[in-house]
């Protein structure tokens, strides 16, 4: 015959097995909080021609979750061919925008080039941009970054102007590295990078233009320590 447990220390038990699941739940909750990521730009940041995954923005998150940085998937806000004016009027009709964001990155220019506008008119579009990125990291400099333009003159398409190409962009990338340098944001040049893609066919995306999934792997591993820092501190 089975002996049946007293009323109370049956009590003493269910009240014991209560807590436990109190005191994990607790445990849980005070974990820390995952990181948010605000990532404005262009088709470079979409990653146009590439799978979700391999745009650098997702490439860059996933790398620090797996170093042990709790990351929610970045809020992008880009398309290709937009100009630095096409992405301030999309972030002021975002409604869904949070208030800051642990981290902001910001890539933009190449369609202002593309589209013949001048370096003169890019500078106070790029720098307005600038400042927009800095409020949505809620006034922290420190966790804004700025990736420089890729030269697409070493891909397929743009191989016929070649040097003009060069030319122009390392004009606009001269002004938004002085811009981010003026306002103490981090300033990534992953130009240098972009020009492998005239050797390294792999790096240039199927359709003759933009990265290859490769390519923003190559950028990623150029700041992600320094990110990982940022996100440390």
């Amino acid at each position: 015959m089975k002996q049946r447990l007293p009323l109370l220390a049956l009590l003493i038990i269910m009240i014991s097995f209560s807590s436990m699941k109190t005191s994990s739940a607790q445990k849980t909750n005070t974990q820390e909080p995952s990181k948010t990521y605000l990532a404005l730009g262009d088709s470079y940041t979409i990653g146009e021609s590439v799978a979700e995954s391999q745009r650098w923005p997702m490439q860059l998150a996933a790398r620090l979750v797996h170093e042990g940085i709790p990351m929610k998937d970045p809020k992008i806000i880009a398309k290709t061919g937009w100009r630095t004016d096409d992405l301030k009027a999309a972030i002021e009709a975002d409604n869904e925008l949070l208030e800051s964001y642990d981290l902001v990155s910001l890539l933009i220019g190449v369609n202002n080039q593309y589209q013949g506008k001048s370096v003169d008119s890019f500078a106070p579009e790029f720098e307005e941009l600038l400042q927009i990125a800095i409020k949505y990291a809620g006034g922290k400099k420190e966790n804004v970054f700025v990736v420089s333009i890729p030269d697409y003159g070493k891909t397929p398409f743009g191989a016929a102007k070649e040097e003009q190409i060069k030319k122009e962009l390392d004009a606009y990338n001269k002004v938004s590295k002085n811009i981010a340098k003026k306002y103490g944001v981090a300033y990534f040049n992953i130009t240098p990078i972009s020009r492998m893609a005239k050797s390294h066919p792999e790096l240039v995306a199927h359709d003759d233009l933009h990265p290859s999934g490769k390519m923003y792997t190559k950028w990623v591993e150029l700041f992600e320590k320094k990110i990982e820092k940022i996100l440390k501190k």
